[in-house]
């Protein structure tokens, strides 16, 4: 079911379709997510503590004229969440340190006039090892893959198909556990966005949709 979006605001399990007013508000909280993922990376060294790091992004989003979503939510007390080496996602700022070879995950959504820009991105600690290394990278090429495939006329199960394919070629393993979601003035909405599936199944990609995907991928 696909509604337009001038529907209500809550989470009804149907997929809105957006207007250019809502593309212009997303491109605005987007454009803060990727400058706040920027703004980390000469910070993203041995020895920083994940806490250092959430505090660094709370200032930076609200500076930006944003408020962190994941602040406050469901009574998390954190401005974003990462994920270190086998954690696969939603890692909690702590004192821990990073340290040289690891691969960390920074997730953030800032919210711009009621918009939330859900983004995230891998960042390598150091010196890390190929393997790790060689993870990152086909992580990255999946989503690429699923990104090709969202486009009016396919399918939700093109974008996961594609993902897998990619993935299982390389003998790594995609989580089923998370997924992507739809996004807009809610964190979370409809479609689920699985990242494993078969070409022409699920939802039809429409124009107006907004969801993001999220790749979680796995040695083994």
């Amino acid at each position: 079911v696909t509604v337009t979006s001038d529907a209500p605001e809550g989470r009804t399990g149907a997929i809105k379709l957006h207007g250019p007013a809502a593309f212009a508000g997303m491109h605005k909280a987007g454009r803060l997510a990727a400058e706040t993922l920027d703004m980390l990376t000469p910070h993203m060294v041995p020895g920083v503590t994940t806490a250092e790091l959430d505090r660094l992004i709370y200032d930076f989003i609200v500076a930006g004229g944003g408020v962190p979503a994941t602040l406050g939510y469901r009574g998390y007390t954190h401005s974003t969440c990462i994920s270190i080496n086998h954690v696969v996602c939603h890692g909690i700022p702590s004192e821990k340190t990073l340290k040289s070879g690891d691969i960390v995950n920074v997730d953030v959504t800032p919210i711009v006039d009621g918009w939330h820009g859900d983004s995230s991105r891998m960042y390598l600690i150091g010196d890390v090892p190929l393997k790790a290394k060689r993870l990152v990278e086909v992580t990255y090429e999946c989503l690429m893959l699923g990104i090709e495939q969202a486009k009016p006329g396919n399918h939700m199960g093109d974008v996961a198909n594609a993902i897998q394919r990619h993935a299982e070629k390389h003998r790594y393993g995609v989580v089923r556990d998370f997924c992507g979601h739809g996004v807009g003035r809610l964190f979370h909405d409809a479609p689920e966005v699985v990242h494993v599936g078969k070409p022409g199944t699920g939802p039809e990609l429409k124009p107006g949709m907004i969801f993001t995907i999220e790749p979680m991928i796995n040695i083994g």
